[in-house]
């Protein structure tokens, strides 16, 4: 018998078992869309949490030269605290509160001043109004020679006058007291006065370090950071291909920087 013309077609009941089942993957399939949604969250506030450690508290930096060495090697990776000079708060140009000033002895990162795309490190000397020179390779400090430590020698008899330091011309002290050097070179130049907001950096490598002797003074705005300690350390002239994870230099992981 045939249904009659324009009636509805017959529909197959529904059993109690096919509606768990319909409900059971209903709620699979939303379960699966709660985990993602839930990890997408994890991961954005991740992120964020991220870039404002990065910001405000710390941040990695590694030394690509030897001109610490002594104090830190090539291959080392540091972990430098930016909020204990006033971290810079992203595309404002200001800064947060600084906890301390740099001191002299401090090793600090900064933006190179000729090109601050680059970070340097380097131990700070010359606080402003320091008076700097050196004589023959000893750092003279305020009329003081410093006994420094931390420094190593590594050619101290090749002492050339390069063009790179006629800048410093400009800041020599002219008394009958501080005579200056006409033709400072690497080991023999000033007497100088650190001018205010400034400060005057050495690195530790004294004979192969590219530092304020030859670029100048470095800006109290350039000052990102203290590190902190060595959080990794490979032997990066090694001739594996897998040196950063062959060459490890256990001794130096957790390494305090003074």
């Amino acid at each position: 018998m045939t249904a009659p013309v324009g009636s509805p077609p017959r529909r197959t009941p529904i059993t109690q078992q096919q509606r768990v089942e319909a409900l059971r993957q209903l709620n699979k399939s939303g379960a699966r869309w709660s985990v993602l949604w839930e990890w997408a969250k994890s991961f954005q506030i991740a992120v964020i949490l991220f870039f404002l450690i990065r910001a405000f508290f710390v941040e990695a930096f590694k030394i690509p030269s030897g001109s610490m060495e002594g104090t830190l090697l090539v291959g080392d990776f540091l972990l430098v605290n930016k909020l204990v000079y006033g971290a810079e708060v992203p595309f404002t140009g200001t800064r947060l509160p600084r906890i301390e000033s740099p001191d002299r002895g401090d090793v600090i990162v900064f933006q190179y001043p000729d090109d601050p795309s680059k970070s340097y490190v380097k131990r700070l000397v010359g606080l402003p109004g320091d008076t700097m020179a050196m004589d023959n390779g000893i750092l003279i400090r305020n009329g003081i020679r410093q006994r420094e430590q931390y420094v190593s020698h590594t050619n101290p008899y090749d002492d050339a006058s390069l063009d790179d330091f006629r800048w410093q011309r400009n800041h020599l002290v002219r008394s009958a007291t501080a005579q200056p050097i006409l033709h400072p070179s690497r080991n023999n130049w000033g007497p100088l006065v650190v001018p205010q907001d400034s400060y005057f950096v050495l690195g530790d490598n004294r004979d192969n370090s590219s530092d304020s002797r030859y670029w100048g003074f470095v800006a109290d705005s350039l000052v990102r950071g203290r590190p902190i300690f060595v959080y990794y350390s490979y032997a990066p002239d090694s001739v594996g291909s897998l040196a950063w994870l062959t060459r490890i230099r256990w001794d130096r992981l957790g390494e305090r920087i003074r």
